[in-house]
């Protein structure tokens, strides 16, 4: 599968089949998400992987903000990854400062740089994922003990497709750029 393939292939998975995933795949996949750029290169993102049953149902069920169909993504998916984001980095100078008018923006920046790198790896690899939004931070750090430091940036389920969707329509090109 060339480069190509792989951005227009990927998809948002929902159903995953019982094949496991391996500790092996997993650390394929996070090594190679380390090469995505990061500002100032400070590769702030982190990946705490969930493989416990026991542990992604309890984050599936109280961590999920009631929504249904994120708890059924997470109890469907083998693998759970919560990625995380090391604040007051990205953006910043050392004194603490703003570098520039953004804020914290780039914290948020590169944690999507890095979502994204590690579902395009994933897919390469012939997983799937799901990267998902509506969940209560709070409730997950104490799940998981996270760290003071740490902000939640996505869940990512994680596992084998058990379906092949369809591509989503796409906005025309002429929608989306404008040449000056």
């Amino acid at each position: 599968m060339n480069f190509t393939e792989t951005l227009t292939g990927r998809r948002s998975i929902r159903k995953y089949s019982d094949q496991p995933v391996t500790k092996e795949q997993i650390e394929k996949i996070i090594e190679l998400t380390r090469f995505a750029p990061t500002w100032k290169n400070s590769q702030t993102a982190r990946f705490h992987v969930i493989m416990n049953p026991e542990l992604k149902n309890r984050i599936a069920e109280e961590g999920t903000c009631n929504f249904s169909k994120n708890k059924l993504n997470i109890q469907s998916a083998p693998v759970l990854v919560i990625q995380t984001t090391v604040d007051g980095i990205a953006g910043y100078e050392k004194d603490g400062t703003f570098t520039t008018s953004k804020g914290t923006h780039w914290q948020s920046f590169d944690a999507g740089i890095a979502c994204q790198t590690f579902c395009l790896t994933a897919y390469d690899l012939g997983l799937g994922t799901l990267i998902m939004g509506i969940f209560d931070e709070e409730k997950i750090k104490n799940i998981l003990n996270l760290s003071e430091g740490e902000s939640i940036a996505a869940l990512i389920a994680l596992g084998y497709p058990a379906e092949q969707p369809n591509a989503p329509k796409r906005k025309e090109l002429s929608d989306i750029m404008q040449i000056i």
